[in-house]
């Protein structure tokens, strides 16, 4: 079987309830030290709420200002009838095998976040999705709705406990950025060895809205397919940020399909890919179907060891007055660059990880300063796997 394939039969659907907790700083403190590595803060003063499940069940769930609802996706369908007319309406649940899977038994997991018209959240949200039991299947359902002229920051966090090497995730997430709003969505990933992660997601966007997605995967995982669908409307905007290392092992395919179906949509797509040893597949596909908009797709990798970096950059134009570009390289580090640096003080191993880090260094957008520097420590001890 290839690292493509899920073998449901190998995985486990139920697992032991961990119980509420009232208080974030009264969590254990190893599955603290687990989630602090992908962004989560325990905190409250810097997060504006957080929702945080392990395995199947929700062990908190708080916010600390009007205007945004957050909440189980479970819970949130009880209480809002009307939210049935978001599920899957982005993300058909007969779309594939995936999809079938969690359609059958929609109750596992996931959340609900929603912010009010106007409102501009100053602090970020953040969500924890955290599998701890060994061979546990994942099972969550995201709906994220911004309505008219708002703005929101999620931080996305996805992590697996220490001891754990296998595990199967998989989420269908769908994304509605109504008009005017900002919707700013930044994943960090530290899975397990071989843990299989199968996210379906849908981005819908509309007229002068704004959807930013930042995806950060450092370490090393078994294996992970991704290929959002965004579509523009009129006068929208999406910039899909991805920064991944494949270490020996891992198996990523990840891309983005952008639609950009109103005259004025504009779409960018920033890929940083390294391969240790492992494989990327690194996707994007960007369809003008309006005279106006305008798209560019950019995808770098470097080698530094063997494995494999494959770039699939697509164009799709159907008018005239479409204006997109791509560009794509695969290489390695030039020595020059090395022997500039050393001729500055460096030494060979100082010089090599400047330029990695370099090369990782995609500007995030409202990234915290705190998540930042975590983000770049986490980029400095990879270094040790990467060379």
């Amino acid at each position: 079987m290839s690292k493509n394939d899920v073998n449901f039969s190998k995985y486990i659907n139920l697992s032991e309830d961990y119980g509420y907790v009232d208080n974030l700083g009264a969590i254990e403190q190893n599955d603290v030290k687990e989630f602090v590595r992908v962004g989560i803060d325990t905190d409250y003063s810097l997060r504006a709420a957080t929702f945080i499940q392990k395995d199947s069940s929700i062990i908190h769930c708080s916010k600390s200002i009007e205007g945004v609802e957050i909440k189980g996706i479970s819970q949130a369908l009880e209480q809002y009838e009307w939210l049935n007319d978001y599920l899957w309406k982005l993300v058909p649940h007969e779309k594939d095998e995936i999809t079938k899977s969690l359609s059958i038994k929609p109750d596992q997991g996931g959340y609900f976040i929603g912010i009010k018209k106007g409102v501009k959240a100053s602090k970020p949200l953040q969500t924890c999705l955290h599998i701890a039991k060994e061979k546990f299947s994942q099972k969550v359902h995201n709906i994220v709705i911004a309505e008219e002229d708002s703005e929101i920051h999620i931080i996305a966090g996805c992590s697996t406990s220490d001891h754990l090497k296998s595990g199967l995730h998989i989420g269908v997430s769908e994304f509605y950025v109504k008009k005017g709003a900002t919707l700013k969505y930044t994943m960090i990933h530290d899975w397990g060895e071989d843990v299989y992660v199968r996210p379906k997601t849908a981005v819908h966007i509309d007229e002068g809205g704004v959807f930013i997605s930042n995806y950060i995967s450092l370490k090393q995982v078994g294996s992970i397919v991704s290929n959002p669908v965004i579509t523009l409307e009129k006068n929208a905007t999406a910039r899909i940020n991805s920064i991944m290392v494949a270490s020996k092992g891992t198996y990523m395919d990840m891309g983005s399909i952008v639609h950009l179906n109103g005259s004025g949509a504009r779409a960018e797509i920033i890929s940083r890919a390294i391969v240790a040893g492992g494989t990327i597949i690194s996707r994007g596909h960007l369809i003008g179907k309006e005279s106006g908009v305008k798209g560019h797709l950019e995808c770098k990798g470097l080698i530094l060891k063997d494995g494999l970096l494959h770039a699939i950059p697509e164009l799709s134009g159907y008018t005239s007055g479409v204006e997109m570009s791509h560009e794509a390289a695969v290489g390695k580090i030039d020595k020059r660059e090395i022997e500039y640096l050393m001729a500055r003080g460096l030494n060979e191993e100082e010089a090599v990880s400047t330029i990695v880090r370099g090369f990782l260094n995609v500007e995030i957008d409202g990234l915290p300063k705190e998540l930042a520097e975590r983000i770049d420590e986490a980029v400095k001890e990879t270094e040790k796997d990467m060379m």
